[in-house]
């Protein structure tokens, strides 16, 4: 099993940056694929980034691509997803996913483990 938590979110100006955090606890942490998705008011969820279990190979939605970068450090337990250049499109709440699928499949995967999100909110 997998415990999420994220923090990091909050209140930004469009073209501003924000780091968002999330701690995992449970041993299969490690193992995992961990990702982020997120979901806008009266949106379906959608999937954010992606990255393996050894941190050396990471996925992107296209709409973020060249502008989030998502991270690990497995001897910490921690993903980060580190957001720059943030549009007003780019306002949902933000959750953190881990799951067994491979990293290249995790966009269309429906994750094991879910955090409880993070509101970011970008203004114009």
């Amino acid at each position: 099993q997998v415990q999420l938590v994220e923090s990091g979110g909050g209140l930004v100006q469009a073209g501003g940056s924000l780091r968002l955090s999330c701690a995992a606890s449970g041993r299969a942490f490690s193992s995992s694929t961990m990702g982020w998705f997120r979901q806008a008011p009266g949106n379906e969820r959608e999937f954010v980034a992606a990255i393996n279990r050894s941190g050396d190979s990471t996925t992107y939605a296209d709409s973020v691509k060249g502008r989030f970068t998502i991270s690990r450090d497995n001897a910490k337990n921690m993903v980060y997803l580190q957001m720059n250049s943030l549009k007003v499109e780019d306002t949902a709440v933000y959750y953190c996913a881990a799951d067994g699928t491979r990293y290249s499949s995790f966009y269309r995967a429906i994750p094991a483990y879910w955090g409880q999100g993070t509101q970011v909110t970008v203004s114009s």
